[in-house]
């Protein structure tokens, strides 16, 4: 495979594609309905988490959590004081610090710390709160967090705000759209058009060829992917482990749409497909939206290996630990595909031939 050749197939499919509908569309619907989800469910100007602080013995903490501008810091004299902020939802998360907290962590002892979560509060900002506390002790003490942090939930108990709960579906269509459809429709086009047996006969390989058009949808899959988790402030404490699972989704999303670009002939089918079979690719998010519906039912589904990883780290504060194996489940589904794609590519260079 030569990826110069790649390279000029590349630039020649974005420049010709990006004035298709399927491009813009696959651009401008996520974009349209991550503001609806904001604007029905008040998360667009959430601003910044605000943290409550209750302080007992003047602790080396408070100054380092002052410095910060990701979070909005509130102080209280008093244990009823930042509970009863807490319960009103004035704050996110209110902490308070024993007095002898600093002596305990830097002394090579354990302290504990009650944080006070208001039950309406965003997943996201919890989270954020959470990580930024840990990596703040980390800091001070120089080595891992020696703290356990009791939470305690206050106020009437949201488990998961409406707008956490959508931003799966609109991260899923962000990739399927672009890593999907576009190559998809691209291969039916040149089919159409007849022009796809032309590109077959010249230097270029059949491989190279679809490798081209994978390529632009994994490229808007990405980048739509990225772009969506950004507007909604779900980026979390670990981007390049977000990253990589988008990667891994839009991967899958490209080989599907591949498959699906070689076995169909036109453009009604591929819609017709994209209605009856989306079900298969959405179902899991219904999991996340409705949480009394059992998680082993979404594990069923393909596309659950992409979302779990994305809720795991950009919602719950999670790492690798926490997504590794769905990770490898992903990886395993994106190598299976891989292989039917190279079998149905080399049916194809045959019967071209």
């Amino acid at each position: 495979m030569s990826l110069k050749r790649v390279g000029i197939l590349l630039g020649k499919e974005f420049l010709h594609g990006s004035k298709g509908y399927i491009f813009i569309f696959s651009i401008v619907a996520p974009l349209v309905i991550s503001l609806m989800v904001s604007l029905i469910f008040g998360t667009l100007f959430t601003g910044k988490p605000t943290l409550g602080v209750l302080d007992e013995g003047n602790s080396q903490l408070i100054p380092m959590i002052q410095e910060l501008d990701t979070l909005n810091i509130k102080e209280y004299n008093s244990t009823p004081e930042i509970r009863q902020a807490v319960e009103s939802g004035a704050v996110d998360v209110g902490i308070a610090l024993p007095a002898d907290f600093d002596s305990s962590v830097t002394g090579g002892g354990k302290a504990e710390i009650e944080a006070y979560t208001w039950g309406e509060s965003l997943a996201k900002d919890r989270s954020v709160i959470a990580v930024t506390i840990t990596n703040l002790i980390r800091e001070m003490t120089g080595q891992e967090s020696p703290v356990d942090i009791v939470a305690i939930t206050l106020g009437d108990e949201v488990s998961t705000p409406w707008g956490d709960r959508m931003l799966p579906v609109i991260v899923l269509v962000a990739v399927f759209l672009g890593g999907l459809m576009l190559p998809a429709t691209l291969i039916i086009n040149e089919k159409a058009k007849r022009t796809l047996e032309a590109l077959i006969v010249t230097p270029a390989s059949i491989a190279e060829v679809f490798t081209a058009k994978g390529t632009v949808g994994l490229i808007v899959s990405m980048f739509m992917g990225v772009l969506i988790l950004v507007i909604n402030q779900a980026f979390g404490s670990h981007p390049l482990l977000l990253v990589m699972v988008l990667a891994l989704g839009g991967i899958m999303a490209v080989e599907i749409g591949l498959i699906l670009g070689i076995l169909l002939k036109d453009f009604t089918a591929l819609f017709t497909v994209w209605k009856t079979a989306g079900i298969l690719i959405f179902a899991p998010v219904f999991i996340y939206m409705f949480p009394e519906i059992p998680t082993w039912i979404g594990r069923i589904f393909p596309t659950y290996y992409i979302i779990q990883p994305i809720v795991d780290i950009s919602q719950l504060g999670g790492g690798w630990p926490e997504i590794a194996v769905n990770v490898f489940v992903l990886i395993g589904l994106d190598i299976i595909l891989l292989g039917i794609v190279a079998s149905m590519l080399r049916k194809t260079q045959r019967f071209a031939t």
